[in-house]
């Protein structure tokens, strides 16, 4: 069964898609979450200018990467358009799935020049680093921070704080400053309710635990490999700071997580946030425009801050680029919705709407930093972004490091140099499988 958004407005798309679909009409998929929302209302403009209806495919993110790369694989036609994962693009481009877009770039004067770097080689290229773009910057996005800025304005709570760690309860800086916060407020009591310190991504089932932990790991100073390309594991997986930084994150979870918080994602750090549970809570920026909006925790009560740095400044990358599905006989149809999409017009009202324009004209407006409290911050994280491996074979290289890292951080199994060395032993598996060792 389909699984569609449960918006209204998505609803009322689908039923009047349903009820007089068009021949051309397009099919975009993507995730089911907030900007999707926006896109189907900005979506609307498209077709005002253009004439082609638009329906959409939306699928909650706990199953999106199986529907999706099980519909690529097939070579099915339910998608004209796809917003895929950055990870999918080596897969779709090597086994076919996406149109190659250089000439349509070229022939309409679309300049990746014009899209912020960091998104041009995670979210459109392969090779990495090559320019052959499968894709054009959709979504920006990494994984950030949000705080119970009330909480932290507290004067007990600041001279508390203050009198035990020597600096004032403020954002962290490092991620040794974002765990002296998590256990300062671990067990504490804030109006009459037992508070915890911090919701991290702890998820098994798909990426979730990844995601997390590479927060913690890019910043400590772990490496996919020695050199860009070469697929040499041996001392960047398992360097001494990777080791210290998969420690951190398990002493993070061990001391200042919610009690059964072994198997968490998006979701649930949300609603450990919305529910009063935790102080602060990391999670995507695509989520911080609801968050903010929130009756509840939002509004002043909440503020926003980039992944602390350790040894160095990162952040996870998340984030897609639109890609047009090689299989679908609306190819035409759905590069005329891509050309508008690049429009700096409505990379704008993208903004605007929720969503995360990756266009220069966007992100360097000099308004741009005030337009949203987390805008300075994305800007911030946008710049020290780090990915995940884009292979063909990314889907086994997740698996292997969902496992190896949560039987670490969550089961405690072992120990953080056992599971990296275990992980390079795993990925290097998967690379002789491929060939490329």
């Amino acid at each position: 069964m389909k699984t569609r958004i449960l918006s209204a407005t998505a609803v009322a798309a689908l039923v009047a898609g349903a009820s007089g679909a068009q021949a051309q009409d397009l099919t975009l998929c993507w995730a089911a979450w907030d900007p999707a929302n926006a896109l189907v209302e900005l979506s609307k403009d498209f077709t005002e200018k253009t004439g082609i209806g638009m329906q959409f495919e939306f699928v909650p993110w706990p199953n999106f990467a199986d529907r999706m790369l099980n519909e690529l694989n097939s070579g099915g036609q339910l998608c004209d358009l796809l917003i895929g994962d950055s990870q999918w693009i080596g897969g779709g481009a090597e086994n076919g799935h996406y149109v190659k877009l250089n000439d349509f770039f070229d022939a309409n004067g679309i300049s990746m020049d014009d899209f912020a770097p960091a998104t041009v080689y995670a979210y459109s290229t392969w090779p990495k680093g090559t320019p052959n773009y499968y894709a054009l910057p959709a979504m920006g996005d990494a994984n950030g921070w949000f705080y119970r800025k009330d909480w932290f304005a507290r004067p007990e709570l600041q001279e508390a704080f203050q009198a035990e760690y020597g600096r004032p309860l403020a954002e962290p800086t490092t991620q040794m400053e974002l765990m002296d916060i998590a256990k300062f407020f671990q067990g504490r009591e804030i109006d009459g309710q037992t508070v915890y310190g911090a919701s991290i991504f702890t998820e098994r089932g798909s990426e979730g635990i990844t995601m997390g932990a590479t927060g913690a790991l890019y910043t400590f100073g772990f490496k996919y490999e020695n050199t860009p390309g070469s697929y040499d594991m041996e001392g960047a997986v398992n360097s001494p700071e990777a080791v210290a930084g998969l420690e951190f994150y398990k002493a993070l979870y061990d001391c200042c997580t919610p009690p059964g918080y072994d198997n968490a994602y998006m979701e649930q750090s949300l609603d450990a946030f919305k529910s009063g549970q935790v102080a602060m809570a990391m999670n995507w920026f695509a989520f911080f425009p609801g968050l903010y909006a929130d009756p509840n925790v939002g509004g002043d009560k909440i503020d926003f801050f980039v992944n602390p740095g350790q040894n160095v400044q990162a952040s996870t990358l998340g984030g897609q680029g639109i890609s047009v599905v090689s299989y679908s006989d609306q190819q035409e149809q759905a590069l005329e919705y891509i050309k508008w999409f690049a429009d700096p017009d409505v990379q704008a009202r993208w903004w605007s709407m929720g969503g995360y324009s990756c266009h220069n004209a966007v992100l360097n407006d000099p308004n741009f930093v005030n337009s949203a409290p987390f805008a300075g911050d994305f800007l911030q994280a946008m710049a020290n972004v780090q990915d995940f491996w884009q292979e063909p074979a990314y889907a086994s290289l997740l698996l292997a490091m969902q496992e190896r890292i949560h039987n670490y951080v969550v089961a405690g199994q072992g120990t953080a140099q056992e599971a990296l060395d275990g992980l390079i032993a795993d990925w290097t598996e998967v690379f002789e499988d491929e060939g490329k060792l």
